[in-house]
């Protein structure tokens, strides 16, 4: 009986606030809309579903970038910021339904009792993983689990028959966000960073250190397909390189004001030449970075124009696990500058298409195809040099995208997974051989050669998996498999950074932030006042 009365109820409520009796707001109306759909729908409906699509819906009229996650969607969102997961303490990759232990982390729990690169695990507290089509993040939610839960592997050793057996207690594991640090000649270092998390700060003052101990006196600062990530990070590292005073970022909020972001105090490399590399897909937290560096005239930007996310989302954390990540401000490169790109509000499918229609436009080709709007001129801080807003940070000097080395072959055994199952089943083979032959990472880069023989299995094992051999695609990008494969063999001998020394060299950003940053007259030419005309 209360059913049947509470609807005219309801009606009347909203009846009355025709008269002014009821003051009927959009928030009211909302929620009476939920009542009714649970109360009076013919058939039994999840309120939570109907909640979440509502909120998902209201989300789209906005911008691109506010957002709705689940708890699920949520911690898969926030853990590779946290720094930090609780796990085994491995790094895997699935070759051909077989989970391989490329790197079992050290300190972990899985390498404390002798969990080694090449094993397969086969299953882990009775649930099979290797063998069942099981997708990585299906393996993830297996393998990891609350700190102190136990994880009962087996595993299956090289060629013997045995089933080993480890009892690993779940830790705390470390997710680091810099790929790799190292020296590209005596007084020139590298630090590729791959996201802007909360332990970001820490590893690249550890890396700095490191590198400086080596002779490092001038840095590239690697951002290519950096996404982003926290603002504070972004900052602080750009404070490393400005005085104290220098404007770092500012946002702007009509709503929640204005914040200034300044260097606390004066950098600890404020002399050394800087050059970062940037790419299309260099976002956000890569862009304030990149935007400080060059509106403060600190260093030279090289590579294609970035992504152009100049929105700031504050997350707004449910009980339930659940998160809207809401856009509350939009940031600005200290001359002033917003570089978020156009965007259509409730229209996603043009934002997304927006890379496309770059890439068909001649933009990763030629800088002449990119043109800015002269009312999105501004000029940098020291030096007055020409920067545009509306959409990316636009490098110095713009590097075209190398397809020189592509074919639909290449295409087809990347897709595959060839060139890294090779690389794994060979390493797995010939590990004790390998280990013995190559203790020093340093020989390993100068003279291991990927032998014609190699090659031969690669396109092997590329037929087996079902890519024809075609000649005059792999005589197109033979060079440039060799050296990936080369890369993956080494990543798998030694460390994650090993692939980043040897396959760097391939990048043409990479190559012509090296010239620019070994030669001081080609640096200071990007960093001059223009001439008067």
């Amino acid at each position: 009986m209360t059913r049947h009365i509470l609807l005219p109820a309801m009606l009347m409520l909203c009846g009355l606030a025709t008269v002014g009796q009821v003051q009927l707001t959009p928030e009211r109306k909302l929620m009476f809309a939920e009542q009714i759909i649970a109360n009076y729908y013919v058939e039994d409906i999840d309120t939570a579903e109907v909640v979440r699509e509502a909120i998902v819906a209201m989300l789209k009229t906005l911008d691109p970038h506010s957002t709705y996650s689940d708890p699920e969607e949520t911690k898969e969102l926030t853990e590779p910021l946290e720094g930090n997961f609780s796990g085994i303490g491995i790094r895997f990759q699935m070759v051909k339904d077989t989970v391989y232990v490329v790197e079992a982390i050290s300190g972990g729990p899985s390498e404390k009792l002798g969990v080694l690169p090449g094993d397969r695990i086969i299953s882990c507290n009775d649930t099979v993983i290797s063998g069942v089509g099981n997708k990585n993040s299906d393996i993830l939610k297996v393998l990891r689990g609350p700190r102190g839960s136990v994880a009962n592997l087996k595993v299956k050793r090289g060629r013997s028959p045995e089933i080993l057996e480890f009892r690993v207690v779940r830790d705390e594991i470390p997710i680091h966000s810099i790929d790799a640090s190292y020296m590209v000649n005596d007084s020139v270092g590298i630090i590729s960073i791959s996201r802007f998390a909360g332990t970001t700060t820490d590893e690249f003052r550890d890396a700095m250190k490191r590198l400086r101990k080596q002779g490092m006196r001038h840095l590239i600062i690697d951002l290519d397909d950096n996404g982003g990530g926290y603002l504070r990070p972004a900052t602080e590292l750009a404070n490393m390189f400005l005085r104290k005073g220098d404007l770092l970022v500012y946002t702007d909020s009509p709503k929640n004001g204005s914040t200034r972001y300044e260097a606390e105090k004066d950098g600890n490399f404020t002399d050394g030449r800087v050059v970062v590399m940037v790419n299309q897909y260099s976002a956000s937290a890569s862009e304030i970075l990149s935007g400080a560096i060059q509106d403060n005239d600190r260093g030279v930007i090289v590579g294609r124009r970035t992504f152009g996310k100049g929105l700031v989302q504050r997350p707004f954390p449910f009980p339930d696990g659940s998160m809207i990540r809401l856009t509350v401000s939009r940031y600005h490169t200290p001359s002033g500058r917003c570089i978020q790109k156009p965007y259509t509000p409730g229209d996603e499918d043009e934002y997304r298409r927006d890379m496309l229609d770059r890439m068909n436009s001649g933009e990763f080709s030629s800088a002449d195809s990119i043109h800015f709007a002269d009312s999105l001129l501004y000029h940098t801080v020291r030096l007055g040099r020409p920067v545009y807003g509306g959409g990316g940070i636009m490098p110095d000097r713009f590097v075209a995208i190398d397809t020189t080395f592509y074919s639909t072959y290449y295409r087809d055994l990347v897709a595959k997974g060839v060139p890294n199952s090779f690389a794994v089943n060979y390493v797995d083979t010939n590990r004790d051989a390998l280990k013995k032959a190559w203790r020093d990472s340093g020989k390993f880069i100068s003279d291991f050669e990927v032998t014609p023989e190699l090659m031969q299995g690669l396109i092997d094992l590329g037929v087996k998996e079902g890519v024809e051999y075609d000649e005059e695609g792999y005589n197109t990008s033979a060079e440039f498999l060799k050296t990936i494969l080369k890369g993956l063999i080494g990543r798998d001998l030694f460390e994650q950074e090993m692939y980043y020394r040897i396959v760097n060299p391939l990048n043409p950003i990479f190559t012509n932030a090296v010239e620019i940053i070994t030669d001081p007259a080609v640096y200071d030419s990007y960093l001059s006042k223009p001439q008067a005309k």
